[in-house]
């Protein structure tokens, strides 16, 4: 088993269709071409060999990028330098912000759970209404890495047979 990095990214674009529009074919496109563009063909066959985009999710802008531990300092120099992501040919401005490089996916997702509370609460700190204010503290509450227990007699299939 070789040892990987994972490295949590943000995409941030001033055009709100951006993040609705992105697929992790281009987010990993143009991660290689700002890695070739950056570090030249060795740059790039170093960071090819088990680069991927593991998880996106579009409505908050969240990516998450696997490569090789002994090049994973190669793919986030190289990614300041992502400018614009191309979709369904067009073409959307946008940058890459590093928030975490971790070792495994979920220390990557205990990060983004705090990252996104923290984001919440800076929101909260800013709202100008209590209807603002409840719907926050409402998204803040639901901030949680424990997993539901289902009840026992719920997930029964439909014709009865397990």
């Amino acid at each position: 088993r070789l040892p990987r990095r994972y490295v949590l990214c943000e995409v941030v674009s001033e055009d709100p269709r951006c993040r609705q529009c992105i697929e992790d074919r281009a987010v990993g496109l143009a991660v290689r071409e700002a890695i070739g563009r950056v570090h030249g063909d060795y740059g790039l066959a170093c960071c090819s060999i088990s680069f991927t985009v593991k998880y996106l999710n579009a409505y908050t802008g969240t990516v998450l990028l696997r490569c090789r531990k002994d090049c994973y300092r190669l793919l986030c120099s190289a990614l300041p330098f992502v400018r614009q992501l191309e979709s369904r040919n067009q073409r959307y401005p946008c940058s890459l912000n590093t928030l975490h490089v971790g070792g495994t996916i979920r220390t990557c997702q205990k990060f983004l759970i705090q990252y996104n509370r923290r984001q919440l609460l800076m929101l909260l700190q800013n709202c100008t209404n209590e209807e603002e204010r409840r719907c926050v503290q409402k998204s803040l509450l639901s901030c949680s890495l424990t997993e539901e227990v289902s009840q026992s007699g719920d997930e029964e299939d439909d014709d009865g047979t397990e």
